[in-house]
Parts: C-alpha cells; structure tokens; sequence
C-alpha cells in the first residue's frame, strides 16, 4: 500500500495535469508534504540496523577479549579506527541515499565511543567514574549529532542522558549530591534537537523532565514541586488547546503537547495525593483527587477529539484516580470480599465510560461521511 505522502504527491500531479492549481502551488504543496513526511523504516532496513549494531558490539568484544594480547598503541588506533570509519563511511551512505544504514553505522560509531572511554580509562587508569563517563560519552554523542545533523544520534544523546538520570537518581553511583545538572542537559539537548530536527528527541526529552521532577520530589518530600508542575501543565495544555498553531510552531511537537501536559498535571496531582493520603484528615486528599478527575473531564473535553493518545492518557489517568481514592479512603469499609466486588464495579464503569467516550469521539466522523 502507497504512503500516505505517496498518495498526495501523486495528487498534486494529478491536480497539476488537470489545471486545477498552477506549478508554483504544485511545488509548494510537495515541498511541504516532504517536509513533513513520516519516515516509516521497513523490515529490511531494521535488519540492517541490527546487523550493523551487533557487528559493532561484535569489534568491541573481540578488541577487550584480546585486549592484553594487543599493543597499547594499536589498541587505541583500533578503537578509532571504528569511531572514525562508522561516522564517516555513515556520512557516505547517507550522501548515496542510504540513510537508514548510514544512521545505524553513526550509532556503530556513538556506541564505539562509549566503549572507548571505559576501554582506554582502564588502559591508562584515569580517575573518574561511571557517572563522568557517562556524561562524556552523551557529550561526545551530541557533539556529533550537531556536526551530522543527525536525528538518530540526537535521540541516542537523550537516551543517554536519561540513563545517567536514572542511575544518578537512584543511587546507583552513590551520589552525594542530586542530578540538578540533568537540567542544563534537557536545555542543551532541546535546543539540539531543533538544528537536528528530531520530535522524537523532544518528546523523551519532556518525559524525562517530570521524570527528573518526581526524583526531586521524592528527594526532598515537598509540595514546591508539585504544585507549579501542576500550574505550569495547566497552563500549557491551555495554549496548546486554544493557541495551537502558533505553540507548534515554536515548539514542533507535532501537536502532543496536550498529552504530555496531561502526564505533567496528573503526575504533579499524584504527587500531592500521596503526600496527604497518610493523613487522618483526608479532606486535602479529596481535594486534590477531585481537581484530578475535573481535569481529566476537561482534557477528553478539549482535546480528546484530536488526540487519541490524550484520550487512553487520561482513561489510565481515571482509573488511577479510582484506584487510589479507593485504597485511600474505602479500604477500612471494606472486607477481602468487597474489595474484589469494589474492584469489579470499578472497572465495569471504567469500561462503560471508555465505550461511551469513544462513541462520542467517533460520531462527528461518521455524521460527516454520511453528509
């Protein structure tokens, strides 16, 4: 089956050839369809980027395996030769119209680097440890990414960052202090990602911000991050609602960014409701329980229509919100019995409203085809 920009492409022909709009129109049109054109990666091409990353690991491998058996000196020359001959011989397959293969052999490449920058610091024993590696080793990727205005190395740059957050965040490298740097990285790489023109890269980048911020709240226990994480998620899933155009502009997240504003407010709402469920007064719990459940309303209301995505976000969202209210102020009323029996109810209206919403969300469509 044709593409979706296949098929336009061939209309604009269409519409050309039949006088209905002039050249500069059918340029213009193409253009823009290019522009914004989803790449799709076919079977083949997955298989190639397997191969490409395994024959990589394969080098990598066999280079520490010997690494005693090898000189110093041809050792470090193997380990750029791979770097230098993945980014380049990446650089010549694009240039040739290969681009799936010359972005798997470039992460051949980033992962070469990685893999250095242990090899060589046990090597020559340099100080330092798996943290500052780590942060070397995403540096060095989006450096890259920038001189190859790569997509694919920019969301491997993210992808590093985010797994120095998480074993920062967790205590993996028994940190003395918390991964506030993380956020001069988000900046560094958003921006990145523009000159790189990776959405991709941008959404992980916003998920991994609330990420960060739920690690700062169970840090230090504290309601100054929740709340504005809440008021700020408010106010961008206003903007992207009632100013979508231009928000989109700016931003280029495709239109999603009322569903990462979602996230944001409920994962700010849930903050604050496991803060107060261990309280005997629960009225701050219900609350805060209702303003999530009005804004999950609002969120289906607004923007459910464009959004699937935003519509199952928020469906999770409100059975969250019934699970929670449920365990926090039911259980005590409730045997092993009733739980079951609750649990059941509670996942009949879930399923019910879901059917209903849908139905809703797919009438409009229908009436329009029929008129």
């Amino acid at each position: 089956m044709a593409s979706y920009s296949s098929r336009v492409t061939a209309d604009i022909a269409r519409w050309l050839q039949a006088g209905l709009i002039d050249a500069s129109t059918a340029d213009a049109l193409t253009r823009d369809v290019e522009a914004n054109e989803r790449k799709s990666l076919s079977f083949g091409t997955i298989l190639a980027m397997m191969a490409a990353l395994l024959f990589g690991a394969a080098v990598l491998i066999f280079v520490a395996a010997n690494w005693e058996a090898i000189p110093r000196l041809a050792r470090v020359a193997a380990l750029f030769a791979i770097i230098f001959a993945g980014y380049v011989g990446g650089a010549v397959l694009k240039t040739r119209d290969h681009a799936a293969i010359g972005e798997a052999l470039w992460i051949v490449a980033a992962a070469a680097f990685g893999g250095s920058i242990a090899l060589i610091g046990q090597m020559y024993h340099l100080s330092g440890d798996e943290a500052s590696a780590l942060i070397t080793w995403g540096a060095g990727t989006a450096l890259a990414a920038v001189a190859l205005r790569s997509n694919l190395l920019t969301v491997a740059s993210v992808g590093i960052a985010e797994a120095w957050l998480f074993l920062r965040g967790f205590d993996y490298f028994r940190r003395t202090e918390f991964p506030h740097l993380f956020v001069a990285m988000a900046i560094v790489l958003f921006a990145i990602s523009f000159w790189t023109r990776s959405q991709a890269a941008r959404h992980l980048i916003i998920l991994s911000v609330i990420f960060y911020l739920v690690l700062l709240f169970t840090e230090y226990e504290t309601l100054q991050v929740a709340v504005p994480l809440i008021v700020v998620s408010a106010l961008l899933f206003a903007a992207a609602i009632f100013a979508a155009e231009p928000v989109d502009r700016i931003l280029q997240l495709g239109g999603r960014l009322p569903l990462h504003a979602l996230i944001g407010f409920l994962t700010g709402l849930a903050m604050i409701q496991f803060e107060l469920a261990s309280e005997s007064n629960n009225s701050g719990f219900g609350i805060a329980s209702a303003i999530a459940l009005a804004g999950i309303v609002a969120a289906i209301v607004l923007g459910g229509r464009e959004s699937r995505g935003l519509r199952w976000v928020a469906y999770a969202g409100f059975a969250f919100e019934l699970a929670i209210i449920y365990v926090v102020m039911l259980q005590s009323m409730l045997d092993t019995a009733g739980f079951f029996l609750a649990a059941a109810v509670l996942l009949g209206v879930l399923a019910l409203v879901i059917l209903r919403v849908e139905k809703r969300m797919k009438l409009p469509s229908v009436e329009g085809a029929a008129a």
